[in-house]
């Protein structure tokens, strides 16, 4: 298992805390190959991918999960797709030029939503306004909102110019006793606190708990890779393009060509007119 991409789920033996720790470098820099975002813009999806990590791996079930911010800022769209196998998808939308580098600055005034698809169960949509200046803030009050559990995240990235990496830690209360897991986090959330960016950046996720948590009884794990999955494929364009009608589709043989390309990670599809004929006898 890459080193540098993977999620450890830990549990506190004498406390009522449980936490997770991520890192993704080698699958984030996947995900942006190809992608012309601004230096800012990559910071904060980067962020969103650990974010989407940690909160996937909170949730018991087999499914899908989506993490939205929507603004009237430069970034007007910016989500990451993920599942409960930890794979990894993510997109930007802007609509203005970035000026500025804060999380406000860049969303500006609007919502995160968080979508959960189950295999089995019904789809689940939680909703809250963006709150304080960032991105960490915003999921720690949907998590007390949605949940109704103390939970404490720590969000890090590197965004170089060939490489890029990011990191999250997530506690949270366990549903037990209130009184002792409440005192409980609030003594982990003190030596947590303690965690400096580049150690959560730099060393791997067993040693960042050992370096914070020594003098407690943790217990690790299996750690789960985190892997970057665009899921697109040359059957679902088709797909797509049968979906668009007869009449859609002559103007495309007209024109001699149709190209669809991906969204996620910038895969170009090209579909000439004897390509298109092909798949308009499909009606």
């Amino acid at each position: 298992m890459n080193q540098s991409d993977q999620l450890l789920r830990f549990l506190f033996r004498e406390r009522d805390v449980r936490g997770e720790v991520v890192k993704v470098s080698a699958s984030l820099d996947a995900m942006l190959a190809g992608h012309q975002y601004p230096q800012p813009v990559k910071q904060l999806l980067a962020e969103l991918v650990a974010a989407t990590s940690l909160l996937t791996a909170t949730l018991k079930f087999e499914g899908q999960i989506a993490v939205q911010l929507q603004g009237d800022g430069p970034v007007r769209f910016i989500a990451v797709n993920g599942n409960h196998q930890q794979q990894f998808r993510g997109v930007a939308r802007l609509q203005k030029e970035v000026q500025g580098d804060s999380f406000a600055e860049l969303i500006g005034q609007g919502y995160l939503l968080v979508t959960i698809t189950p295999t089995q169960g019904e789809r689940y949509q939680g909703i809250i306004p963006l709150v304080n200046d960032s991105l960490t803030a915003t999921l720690e009050a949907y998590f007390n909102q949605s949940e109704q559990l103390p939970t404490r995240l720590y969000l890090h990235t590197d965004i170089g110019a060939e490489h890029c990496q990011a990191a999250g830690l997530l506690l949270q209360v366990l549903p037990v006793d209130a009184e002792k897991s409440r005192a409980d986090f609030a003594d982990l959330e003190i030596l947590a606190d303690t965690l400096t960016r580049e150690e959560l950046l730099q060393l791997a996720p067993e040693e960042s708990l050992y370096r914070l948590f020594h003098q407690e009884v943790v217990e690790l794990f299996p750690a789960q890779s985190v892997q970057f999955v665009c899921g697109c494929s040359r059957e679902k364009s088709e797909a797509a393009i049968v979906s668009l009608g007869t009449e859609a589709i002559d103007e495309h043989i007209a024109e001699g060509k149709l190209d669809i390309s991906c969204e996620y990670c910038n895969t170009l599809y090209h579909f000439d007119a004897a390509q298109l004929r092909l798949l308009k006898q499909n009606f």
